[in-house]
């Protein structure tokens, strides 16, 4: 066993998704989006939360004077700026007040440590810039802040000019910094570089954050070398959202330390969390979580290989390097034409259902490779796959039999029109309701609807939240298979379900028809 790194005394998670996050391409956060995802991080019990940059832009400075209302519990809230302005006081810079006033009792502020960055961006000179280092910080702690420094660039300047990137860390430390943070800004790093440079900066006898971006692919890696070399402070973004490729993902290093390392970092309880909270984020930010992500995502402890399986039915963590549940998670077995007789055993279970009888196992086994065959895919179509179950099983009551259906689109006083006709029978009635809609697709809905809302009124409410179309043998052209995925939610239940056809029309309609019919018989009792 490897020689596991000793948790620090005093060890702080940092999280700057509201800052250095929605820095991000498409990402776009109202001050109401912060605060609720600042209350999201307090929630978790990350030590740190970077609020923005009051006074350089109007959101931030908004947010920080809203910010007494999150009444934060675990978490302590940071405002973001930068060494004051070269030939100025510390005292007289207008962005330095603002950080002042903005009211928190922690402030970190960025300084340039790389020495071409102080000749070209900042147009001073090297004792300049660690004097405005000095200055500032010594000027926040006089007005009683505690104080953090990034020291931007930190790592490409150490290897362009290793004395002076360490002078500015040791300025920092002298001045009163309690951590220094040294930023892989540029992301160029690899964890093998990462050891050394981090122990260079620990001679100053400064306490050590680490900040790494993702343009190698080893954010995470990276700042978990820069760990077990002795960095006291990592900052990072959920979802490792941030600029270009993004931050380190803290999703991923909060779990590493806690259950690799053996760390407390948070209590157990709040660990537990971490996949509700990440995708929380996610919905907030309007940013679709990776399935792929590690420990958070819905992919992260999911199985599709038959030979996965056999061995999860023996034990769950064959296969699987944690126990989901440990980060709020859950292990999935997925269903498709890769699957084994022990997939289909262990996805009935997790539906309630008794697989046990080998040779019924493997009859069902058979159907699904079949179906998969002709377009089907039940890997990301749950409610299909318990309809298809329940049908082999001999248990399938549907709530609704379809006689006919029809539709058509014409042109009608300059505008597209589709109709659709739907007959079917429910609890002893016999409906027939014709429909209009936005397309075919729109039509048949809102006539399947109204012939069911008889019944089951309760179809009103189900929402149909996303559609999507693939084209499965492209060579054929027009005369393509054709796979339709829908996306339905009721009463807080989501469930999704599949239909195949030779044209895009029957492919929706099957899929739509097992919407509504799954929703009914399974939560709309």
């Amino acid at each position: 066993m490897p020689t596991l790194p000793v948790q620090p005394a005093e060890f702080h998670i940092f999280d700057t998704s509201l800052r250095d996050g929605a820095q991000q391409e498409g990402l776009h956060l109202s001050v109401n989006d912060k605060l609720k995802i600042a209350g999201y991080l307090d929630e978790l019990g990350v030590h740190f939360i970077e609020g923005g940059w009051p006074g350089a832009n109007p959101n931030d400075t908004e947010f920080f004077q809203r910010a007494a209302q999150l009444s934060l519990k675990h978490s302590k809230l940071v405002a973001f700026g930068a060494t004051r302005k070269a030939g100025a006081k510390a005292s007289e810079d207008v962005l330095t007040r603002a950080l002042v006033d903005a009211g928190t009792d922690y402030i970190c502020i960025v300084a340039k440590s790389h020495d071409e960055h102080v000749f070209r961006a900042l147009r001073t000179t090297l004792e300049e810039n660690l004097e405005m280092v000095r200055d500032t910080v010594e000027y926040l702690r006089s007005q009683g802040k505690h104080v953090f420094v990034d020291c931007e660039h930190f790592f490409d300047g150490y290897r362009a000019n290793p004395d002076y990137a360490l002078q500015v860390v040791r300025t920092a430390h002298e001045a009163g910094a309690e951590v220094v943070v040294l930023c892989d800004t540029n992301g160029g790093m690899l964890p093998s570089w990462m050891a050394e440079v981090v122990r260079a900066a620990a001679s100053t006898g400064a306490n050590l954050g680490i900040h790494c971006h993702n343009d190698t692919a080893c954010a995470v890696a990276n700042t978990m070398a820069a760990v077990e070399a002795g960095v006291m402070h990592v900052q990072g973004t959920f979802n490792g959202y941030g600029e270009r490729t993004g931050n380190a993902d803290l999703s991923a290093v909060i779990p590493n330390l806690q259950l690799k390392y053996g760390w407390e970092v948070l209590p157990a309880e709040q660990l537990a969390e971490l996949t509700r909270v990440a995708h929380a984020i996610a919905l907030v930010a309007h940013q679709p979580l990776v399935g792929r992500q590690p420990y958070v995502g819905q992919s992260s402890f999911a199985h599709k290989a038959g030979l996965h399986a056999s061995a999860i039915k023996v034990d769950e963590n064959l296969y699987q390097h944690i126990d989901p549940s440990l980060v709020g998670n859950d292990m999935r077995m997925l269903v498709s034409d890769m699957a084994g007789r022990a997939n289909i055993q262990i996805k009935g279970e997790q539906l309630g259902f008794d697989l046990d009888d080998r040779e019924l196992a493997a009859k069902v086994t058979e159907v699904v490779k079949r179906r998969e065959a002709e377009g089907y895919s039940y890997e990301s179509a749950d409610a299909s796959f318990e309809m298809l179950l329940r049908h082999e099983l001999g248990i399938l009551e549907l709530p609704f039999q379809v006689q006919s259906w029809r539709v058509f689109t014409e042109e009608r006083a300059g505008e597209d029109l589709s109709e659709a006709t739907v007959k079917l029978t429910a609890n002893g009635g016999r409906f027939m309701v014709v429909g209009e809609g936005n397309g075919p697709v729109n039509a048949l809905d809102h006539a399947l609807r109204s012939a069911l809302q008889h019944t089951f009124p309760e179809v009103a409410q189900f929402e149909l939240t996303d559609y999507r179309v693939r084209i499965l043998d492209e060579g054929h052209g027009t005369d393509a298979t054709v796979r339709t995925l829908i996306d339905t939610a009721y009463n807080g239940y989501a469930w999704t379900t599949v239909g195949v056809g030779t044209n895009v029309i029957e492919a929706s309609w099957e899929a739509l028809r097992d919407a509504l019919a799954y929703g009914l018989m399974t939560y709309a009792k």
